[in-house]
Parts: C-alpha cells; sequence; structure tokens
C-alpha cells in the first residue's frame, strides 16, 4: 500500500510559479512511478507528468506543459515545480502511484492522492 497527500496548491497570477508536493508513505514507494495529473471543472483527469522509480529518475510530460513544468523525487516526497503558469493549468492537481512512468490514463495508476487546487487568475 502507497499512501499519498498532496499540498502546495493556492492561487497565483499567471506567469507566476508554485511547487506542489506529494508526500508518500509506504515501504514500497520508491518501486512505483509517479505521476501527476490534474482535472478542472467539466472535464476529463489529464496526464501532466510522471517520474520514474527510484532508480532511474526518468521524466516525460505531457505537451501542453512540457518545457514549463518539472518533476523529481527525493526520499519520500514527489515535487511538481511550475512555471511560467497559464489561466489554463487552473485545476485540482493529484499524484498518483503506478508502474510504467509513460502511463498517461489515470487507468494505469494504482493510489492516488486526494488533490490540492491550483487557481491561475489572469
Amino acid at each position: 500500500q502507497v499512501q499519498l497527500v498532496e499540498s502546495g496548491g493556492g492561487l497565483v497570477q499567471a506567469g507566476g510559479s508554485l511547487r506542489l508536493s506529494c508526500a508518500a508513505s509506504g515501504r514500497t514507494f520508491n518501486g512505483y512511478a509517479m505521476g501527476w495529473f490534474r482535472q478542472a471543472p467539466g472535464k476529463e483527469r489529464e496526464f501532466v507528468g510522471a517520474i520514474s522509480s527510484w532508480s532511474s529518475g526518468r521524466t516525460y510530460y505531457a505537451d501542453s506543459v512540457k518545457g514549463r513544468f518539472t518533476i523529481s523525487r527525493a526520499k519520500n516526497t514527489v515535487y511538481l515545480q511550475m512555471n511560467s503558469l497559464k489561466p489554463e493549468d487552473t485545476a485540482v492537481y493529484y499524484c498518483a502511484a503506478g508502474l510504467n512512468y509513460r502511463g498517461t490514463t489515470p487507468e494505469l495508476y494504482e493510489f492516488w492522492g486526494q488533490g490540492t487546487q491550483v487557481t491561475v487568475s489572469s
């Protein structure tokens, strides 16, 4: 079992930055790939990016955030650094644990956090 808790969301102006954290517990955490997803009102949950298990640390991003968002992991925490934020980045952001960091659909992730709201004002 892996338990995930996100934090760091909030309100920011367009062009600003936020760093989200995902604190994980569970003895098998390092063996999982960690993904970030987001869901805006009325829309489906969307893949943002992911990082592979601790041994390789490879990352993979959606085209919509490539070059602006960065995922990293340290000890029992995964981070999503978001720069140059846009109003269309407004959503609830979720972290999730899965087996393949190149998985881009929610069904491929087994454990989920409760989400944290990010609002970007124009």
